[in-house]
């Protein structure tokens, strides 16, 4: 999975995935000086906010998505997968390299004197997948990403909602649905690993309950923000229910 080769930097002009939009407009405070409601109480803003600041944000427009803890009872282990990701790579890139970007010659990157290692790119990830089918609940596009990723078969009955929450606000602004589900060896059809012919190749990883903590802090395991969000909700909802070993 880590052996990637032949990378070349190109301009994006389209794509299924992403859409790069500009918003322009103007925004103002009525009426200026009026304390605004926060959650835990009241704030003056600063003298210096203006009525009328016209603004732009540019931002990209992307899918909805669902992601997934999975739990197994028979190992008492979080069923996580592993996967290169481009963006985390390319990040990792223009740290080492800015002038890639700074200088934007995407040529010169196909020429680094020391190009990184592909495990860079590398992140371990909650089972997720974008919502790009109209005709499914979301209870049901997860069901498909558990089986296509996980190689396990739940039963749409038997998913928990947790929660929703907007990621990537400063630029995408999407809605990812999570879930938690309950998965037994007995339920376990497949390998997992994604669909190749979509360009999917997904390590499916372990992680013990005991270590799960240990693992969501470790900085050297890069992984997204859901992982630990939901090894901490399973901590504070589920683990207490759990047998006393």
């Amino acid at each position: 999975m880590e052996a990637i080769e032949e990378l070349v930097l190109q301009p994006c002009t389209s794509s299924l995935y992403v859409r790069p939009f500009r918003l322009c407009y103007r925004q103002e405070l009525k009426p200026l000086g009026r304390a605004l409601t926060r959650l835990t109480g009241t704030y003056e803003p600063p003298e210096s906010i203006t009525n009328g600041t016209k603004k732009f944000w540019d931002f990209m427009r992307t899918h909805d998505s669902v992601s997934i803890l999975i739990f197994n009872t028979s190992r008492q282990c979080f069923v996580v997968v592993k996967q290169f990701r481009p963006a985390v790579y390319m990040c990792e890139v223009e740290r080492h390299h800015p002038e890639v970007f700074r200088d934007q010659n995407m040529e010169s990157f196909s020429h680094l004197p020391d190009p990184l290692p592909a495990a860079v790119g590398v992140t371990y990830e909650l089972c997720a997948g974008i919502v790009d089918k109209p005709k499914l609940s979301l209870e049901e596009i997860a069901c498909e990403e558990i089986l296509e990723e996980c190689g396990y078969r739940v039963p749409v009955t038997e998913l928990r909602r947790i929660t929703s929450y907007r990621s990537g606000v400063g630029v995408t602004g999407s809605r990812q649905t999570l879930f938690y589900a309950e998965v037994t060896d007995q339920m376990r059809t497949g390998e997992g690993g994604g669909q190749p012919g979509e360009g999917e190749l997904i390590e499916v990883v372990e992680v013990p309950l005991e270590d799960s903590m240990k693992f969501a802090y470790d900085e050297t395991l890069p992984k997204t923000m859901g992982v630990i969000f939901s090894f901490m909700w399973f901590q504070n909802n589920i683990a207490p229910k759990l047998p006393k070993k």
